[in-house]
């Protein structure tokens, strides 16, 4: 498939993020040790690779934590869990869409059921674990102007250039941090380890992360890349990486991660990122980014999603590439509304219909607005990265 079409009325971001931690907001500190859901088993031992690496390799979906906000929703403060009763309640709304989608599969819709990943329930409240109240930081000034000028899909409705897109939207890169979060599709993560090297293999824009381990020296300030250049070590059982030497063309954020903002959130070619990766069992990884940009934001922030392997998981091809025809349309539908006003209203007034199961999305307990009211209205389909 050469493109993916968006949602034509409402954006579905379903998972669940399990019991955090409450990380450090330094970049360069490790996360706290994990809950008791996440210690490893005292019968539980790390495995090895041959050359003596902590086994990391595997296929770790994050499908499960669809549900989970970026940002906590503010009637939960600087609370990260459920009360039972929420947790009845979020569970409930789960279950309802997961089955909405199976029945609609069965009858062999094209509807949403085709594109969003199964889910599990939510046992935390945001996946921002740093600041305490589940926030991204501020922005600087320059940030904020930064962010103003970059392209989006969610926020705008005049499209005259690729540079009105995102990278996401141009099947560039979903770029970092972001790139590491869920999305409604698409959620597969692969690790493969061989001496000297991990990769951390990404289904969603076909992207794999080669990290040296070691002390390879980090490239020159001037080589600047839209996923930046990762360094790794290891600490104990830890894998610590280190990644600098970003372009700033990407935005932090986007829409699809729930609890995102609809803004892009700008980044700088100063923005630095540090990971920890840890198993705790046998099927289980704990999985830690903190972001530290000083152009961009007025403090760093930490998010933590536990990981769970799943070798049953398939990792399709990701067709998308730049110049994909949906950029195009878009630019066209959009000079065309504007030099024919009166045909584009006559159209916004032509009745709208959703392919989404009824009743079954879940309870919302985030802040991300439906896709209606970022999306231009125009029955152009969405540009390709977005399902």
């Amino acid at each position: 498939m050469s493109m993916r079409v968006q949602f034509a009325t409402t954006t579905v971001l379903i998972g669940v993020l399990l019991v955090p931690l409450h990380a450090t907001a330094a970049d360069s500190a490790a996360p706290a040790p994990a809950p008791s859901a996440h210690k490893a088993s005292k019968l539980w031992k790390q495995p090895r690779t041959s050359w003596g690496d902590p086994d990391l390799q595997g296929t770790w979906p994050i499908s499960s934590l669809m549900s989970v906000p970026l940002q906590r929703p503010a009637q939960y403060g600087t609370r990260l869990h459920f009360t039972d009763e929420e947790l009845a309640q979020q569970r409930k709304a789960v279950e309802t869409q997961n089955q909405g989608y199976k029945k609609e599969e069965s009858k062999h819709a094209l509807g949403l059921g085709h594109w969003v990943e199964e889910t599990d329930v939510p046992a935390q409240t945001s996946l921002i674990v740093d600041p305490t109240d589940g926030q991204l930081p501020a922005q600087s000034a320059i940030g904020k102007e930064m962010s103003g000028k970059m392209g989006s899909d969610w926020n705008r409705e005049v499209f005259d250039s690729v540079a009105d897109f995102g990278t996401w939207n141009r099947c560039i890169t979903r770029g970092l941090p972001e790139g590491m979060f869920p999305n409604p599709y698409n959620n597969g993560i692969q690790i493969l380890q061989s001496p000297g090297y991990v990769v951390i293999n990404l289904e969603m824009i076909h992207e794999a992360r080669i990290v040296p381990l070691g002390d390879m020296p980090q490239l020159a300030g001037e080589v600047q890349q839209w996923m930046g250049s990762s360094r790794g070590h290891w600490e104990g059982d830890t894998l610590v990486i280190e990644t600098t030497n970003f372009n700033g063309k990407t935005s932090m954020t986007d829409v699809p991660t729930r609890g995102s903002p609809k803004d892009p959130r700008s980044s700088s070619t100063q923005m630095k990122i540090v990971e920890h990766l840890k198993r705790t069992g046998p099927n289980d990884l704990m999985y830690t980014i903190t972001v530290n940009d000083p152009v961009t934001q007025t403090a760093s922030w930490t998010a933590q999603l536990p990981w769970k392997r799943d070798e049953t998981y398939t990792i399709y091809e990701y067709a998308c590439h730049e110049d994909n025809e949906a950029i195009r349309n878009y630019i066209v539908t959009s000079r065309y509304r504007r030099a024919h006003p009166k045909a584009a209203a006559d159209g916004a007034k032509a009745p709208q219909t959703s392919s989404a199961p009824q009743g079954s999305q879940p309870t919302q307990t985030s802040q991300t607005p439906p896709a209606s009211q970022g999306a231009p209205p125009s029955a152009t389909p969405r540009p390709p990265t977005k399902p």
